[in-house]
């Protein structure tokens, strides 16, 4: 026998032997996974549900913000009352500065903010989530062989509303109008406040309930109850509440806030429509508030030339929408024009 048939036959048993362990392998293996088809039968795919929504939620553009010393009084009182885990209710005339003061409150504490705007159409759901929307769930099995299992799963999916995502986040809720929304709506907010528990209605088990952030904070704020719209909360949330009254700032403050919204008016200007719109709240019947300096502030920096006339008529026209009709516009008009010519000052 030559060597190179030696060769050969080595080469031979170690082919005979190679395919022996590939034999005992490929039984391993297919033990292997049976095994783990046993335990584990299928693999579902679906979408991987994200953390949190908070950055799809609405909030209001950040607005100029003016502190002068009456301002900071009441900013630190809402402060001091958040700082101790309260929530606080802002509570004033429309235009007052409500809801400006609790934005800006919201934003400097250096958490997520969630707004809520209140109206009678709110619901509970609206407030805490509901199963709106679905997701279809697709099973694959792959283990055996030549076959392949496959089922569609298609279930009702639970999507969180804004007061369940400040709840879980511990964000600052800003919740505007929240005497516009009926009370039954509102019901769910007596536990977030005393039990530090938001419950769920609709969901099951341990996912009912959500344990209250301990960075979470509140500020409502609302009308005083003679507004039209506006329902009475009941008593055992308010008394969860801590009240902070608003009227209308000073003059001082207002000039301040108009001139931070209307640049391109002389500050004499200024002071002479807030001083104007000062008077009219004054006298008439209806709410004047801050916006309709700003607003008239506005008219004027767009009228060229701006006399008493043209005055009188940016005036009428920033208040003349909370008016009934065209006899109470006109009644309305009589009163601008006098207080414009009782009062001292002109347009430059």
């Amino acid at each position: 026998m030559t060597d190179g048939s030696r060769d050969r036959k080595v080469r031979g048993a170690q082919i005979r032997s190679s395919r022996e362990d590939k034999r005992k392998r490929r039984s391993t293996t297919r033990h292997d996974k049976e095994l783990d088809r046993l335990t584990k039968p299928t693999t579902a795919t679906t979408e991987p549900e994200p953390d949190s929504h908070l950055e799809e939620t609405f909030i209001p553009d950040e607005q100029p913000f003016v502190e002068t010393e009456s301002v900071r009084r009441i900013k630190t009182r809402t402060q001091r009352w958040l700082a101790a885990d309260r929530p606080v209710h802002l509570v004033g005339p429309t235009g007052c500065g409500k809801t400006s003061l609790a934005m800006h409150i919201a934003r400097q504490r250096d958490r997520p903010v969630v707004w809520i705007n209140g109206d009678a159409d709110l619901t509970t759901s609206d407030l805490i989530g509901e199963y709106a929307e679905t997701e279809r769930v697709s099973e694959r099995d792959k283990y055996i062989h030549n076959v392949m299992k496959s089922k569609d799963i298609v279930r009702d999916r639970w999507v969180d509303n804004p007061l369940t995502l400040a709840v879980r986040e511990g964000a600052t809720l800003v919740y505007n109008e929240f005497s516009r929304t009926k009370p039954a709506a509102n019901n769910v907010l007596l536990s977030v406040f005393e039990e530090g528990v938001l419950e769920l209605p609709g969901r099951r088990g341990e996912d009912r309930y959500v344990d209250v952030h301990p960075e979470f904070r509140a500020v409502l704020t609302s009308n005083s109850v003679e507004y039209a719209g506006v329902h009475e909360p009941q008593d055992a949330l308010l008394d969860r509440l801590v009240g902070i009254y608003m009227d209308f700032y000073d003059r001082e403050t207002e000039r301040e806030i108009v001139r931070s919204h209307v640049s391109d008016v002389a500050n004499d200007d200024i002071a002479y429509v807030v001083e104007l719109v000062g008077q009219l709240r004054d006298r008439l019947d209806i709410d004047v508030g801050t916006r309709a300096a700003i607003m008239a502030a506005e008219g004027v920096a767009v009228t060229d030339a701006p006399d008493d006339e043209a005055l009188v008529e940016v005036l009428v026209d920033v208040l003349a929408s909370k008016l009934p009709d065209y006899e109470a516009v006109k009644d309305l008009r009589s009163q601008v024009a006098n207080v414009v010519s009782d009062t001292e000052g002109d347009l430059s």
